[in-house]
């Protein structure tokens, strides 16, 4: 499938499918997701909005004495004096992923707010990483010793690498020997997959097909030869109502699909045969 005419407007995402992904600018490329829940949306204010807090930090910024006062300048301004925090009540909307309803609602979900956080930092001059830890989304500040980490989420608190790697052992489950590789940086492709797989679950879970068929046919274009997605895009897109595309992509996954999936599968093509039928 070439996706690439489905993402013409979406120059960011169309660098990750060309594999660019050393000239992604990830605010953008949020943005792009947000574009699809609000089709009118102007980027213009949200990056006027970092602009406006970088413009805040930076005099702070260079005063700050030490790695920690700088991150701590930056919460400041994020959390305290603006109030962007996290909440429990924005997992279950899908504003809480959009940076533009962040802003505006002065909540988010971890990787929301995280990736605010770094356009707010790289705006200020300063580097924020993005760490896909286990359960809850954090940001790595590099410093000379040993990396510190942000919870954007807890109000910007921040967190030595031994506090972050005794967090993930005790409330993930992760093992000693497998901390280090859960705490290293990634990049925006596994960020905006991330991001992506949050709004899936979510409209999946809400019965909001056709939100969740756009989101899944960007997962799909971005992991255009894992079957996982290619199922998934099936029985969504046949949910979303486009049962011709759904049955096409039913056959196709039936010929390669593991055993336990087959029953589920042949299931899902009676159901578009049916409402195909129904047309004709």
């Amino acid at each position: 499938m070439d996706f690439s005419h489905d993402f013409a407007g979406d120059t960011e995402f169309l660098k990750l499918l060309g594999r660019q992904e050393h000239q992604v600018d990830l605010t953008t490329a949020a943005l792009e997701l947000a574009r699809d829940a609000y089709p009118d949306l102007s980027f213009d204010p949200t990056f006027s909005w970092i602009e406006g807090r970088a413009g805040e930090l930076r005099g702070p910024m260079t005063r700050a004495g030490s790695d920690e006062a700088i991150l701590g300048e930056l919460s400041e301004c994020l959390a305290l004096h603006h109030g962007i925090v996290g909440s429990r009540e924005i997992y279950e909307h899908a504003d809480g992923s959009f940076l533009n309803r962040v802003i505006e609602q002065k909540t988010g979900i971890p990787i929301s707010l995280s990736v605010l956080y770094m356009a707010v930092a790289r705006a200020s001059g300063i580097e924020l990483l993005g760490v896909g830890a286990p359960g809850h989304f954090l940001t790595r500040y590099e410093t000379f010793d040993t990396p510190l980490f942000v919870d954007a989420f807890a109000g910007g608190s921040i967190l030595t690498y031994a506090e972050c790697a005794r967090r993930l052992e005790t409330t993930q489950s992760v093992p000693p020997d497998a901390v280090r590789q859960a705490i290293e940086p990634v990049g925006p492709r596994l960020i905006i997959i991330r991001m992506l797989n949050n709004l899936k679950t979510l409209y999946a879970k809400q019965g909001e097909w056709q939100a969740c068929w756009k989101v899944q046919h960007r997962l799909l274009a971005l992991q255009p030869s894992q079957y996982g997605q290619r199922r998934d895009w099936a029985v969504i897109t046949l949910k979303a109502g486009r049962s011709g595309p759904a049955l096409e992509m039913l056959e196709a996954c039936l010929a390669t699909c593991p055993s336990e999936d087959k029953e589920f599968l042949e299931q899902q093509k009676r159901v578009a045969h049916g409402k195909l039928a129904q047309w004709n």
